[in-house]
């Protein structure tokens, strides 16, 4: 049985902070929600338990529970000041869910309503409730934004925090703020509200020299020394991603020499974002898409190893994944920005046409990413990639970009520096 699980963010209206993510499961290509085996109840409990430390690492965490979890109290093993429990139609129908529900209330668990609709099983299950999430998709325009408005207000009268889903486009995300929605999730959501630098900036900055050079076939150390020691931001940047938690140095190095000795060209060209990224102009938003760069580079360099082709490499992959996400940084499209980069055809044509193997590989990527089952099927029968371990796989990469991400954002106390504050 194939499982997929893919997490969206949710961001508050009112200062584009990110507070927490949906995890949406999938099973083959019917929604597992909507199933009723006992097989797969168990399935998707011992995937919830394998991965609980993953998923609920971070943040809130929505998750909606099958019908056989839900009654079973699944719910009750993960931490409830991070879980929000998603009520879908098959358990506003069932007879037996009010008395579960308060069973939960009781017990410090909250509660939202998927697909929320003027209707009396909903209006039912309200009084339970923290959150009502409001499908966007039918209700952009004419009569059907009037049922939005009114959705929206019923709920604050009410005093329930509604998420507008289904933002996947500027428009989407400017019409769920104007209509007062608390929360805002879908695709366009990581990319929302970053202030973009102009192309120039970044074709005449130091950052954009530093790229081309990383990205070269083999750069000159001494070159890139160059460019970093004469940028107080990337001098800045650099030694404090090498003096991180992650490198666990024994003593500090104020160098920038050593600092590339200590983090090689291969790393430095992967984690180039970050250092364009200092304390003063890092926000919420910004720090999203570096993730998602994190995230989407280290998923497709694993997926090359399911591909099991010599049409890309595991480094080409890391490439399309990481600069995947400068259109959102910079105000221009990729094919302008990467005109003037020296990438690899390979990734060139997947981030500009999503053409070739490579194409196919980023498409997968995104199909995963937007939870598009249908896409993703086909797209892994076209790369002949197994699905019965992506899930397990994107699960992973995430856990590695949460725990490389945490290394260098953490400090470090270094014994050998204790040592001789003690002499």
């Amino acid at each position: 049985m194939d499982k997929y699980v893919v997490r969206q963010a949710i961001k508050e209206r009112e200062n584009d902070e990110v507070v927490g993510y949906e995890i949406m499961i999938q099973s083959d290509n019917d929604s597992l929600y909507n199933a009723s085996e006992s097989a797969v109840a168990d399935t998707i409990s011992g995937f919830l338990m394998q991965n609980n430390n993953v998923i609920f690492k971070e943040k809130l965490t929505f998750l909606s529970f099958p019908p056989s979890l839900f009654f079973r109290n699944t719910p009750k093993m993960f931490d409830k000041e991070k879980l929000i429990i998603q009520i879908e139609d098959n358990i506003v129908v069932h007879p037996l869910a009010p008395n579960i529900i308060q069973k939960y209330r009781r017990a410090g668990y909250r509660f939202a309503i998927n697909n929320f609709q003027f209707s009396p099983k909903y209006f039912s299950m309200l009084e339970m409730a923290d959150y009502a999430k409001v499908e966007l998709a039918d209700k952009k325009t004419g009569k059907g934004k009037i049922s939005l408005i009114n959705l929206v207000d019923m709920l604050h009268g009410f005093h329930k925090q509604c998420i507008v889903v289904g933002v996947n486009s500027k428009e989407d995300y400017d019409l769920a703020k104007e209509v007062g929605a608390d929360f805002l999730e879908g695709n366009y959501i990581e990319s929302a509200t970053i202030t973009k630098a102009s192309k120039m900036d970044y074709v005449e900055g130091n950052f954009f020299q530093l790229v081309v050079e990383v990205t070269k076939d083999e750069p000159d150390v001494d070159v890139v020394e160059e460019i970093i020691s004469r940028d107080a931001a990337l001098s800045y940047a650099v030694l404090k991603m090498v003096n991180s938690a992650y490198f666990a140095m024994r003593k500090r190095t104020s160098s920038i020499r050593q600092a590339l000795v200590t983090l090689g060209i291969s790393q430095l060209r992967q984690w180039v974002y970050l250092l364009s990224m200092n304390d003063s102009n890092r926000n919420s938003a910004s720090e999203e898409v570096l993730k998602l760069s994190f995230l989407r580079a280290t998923f497709a360099s694993a997926l090359v190893d399911r591909m099991h082709t010599s049409e890309i490499t595991k480094s080409e992959a890391y490439m399309i994944g990481m600069f995947s996400t400068m259109d959102y940084m910079i105000d221009a499209s990729l094919e302008e920005i990467l005109t003037d980069i020296p990438l690899p055809e390979v990734v060139k044509d997947a981030l500009i046409g999503h053409t070739g193997v490579g194409g196919g590989l980023f498409q997968l990527v995104l199909d995963y990413e937007q939870a598009d089952w249908k896409k993703l099927k086909v797209h892994t029968q076209e790369l002949n990639i197994s699905t019965n371990t992506i899930a397990q796989l994107y699960l992973d990469c995430v856990e590695e970009v949460n725990g490389i991400w945490d290394g260098l954002t953490s400090d470090f106390d270094r014994p050998a520096e204790e040592e001789e504050s003690e002499e």
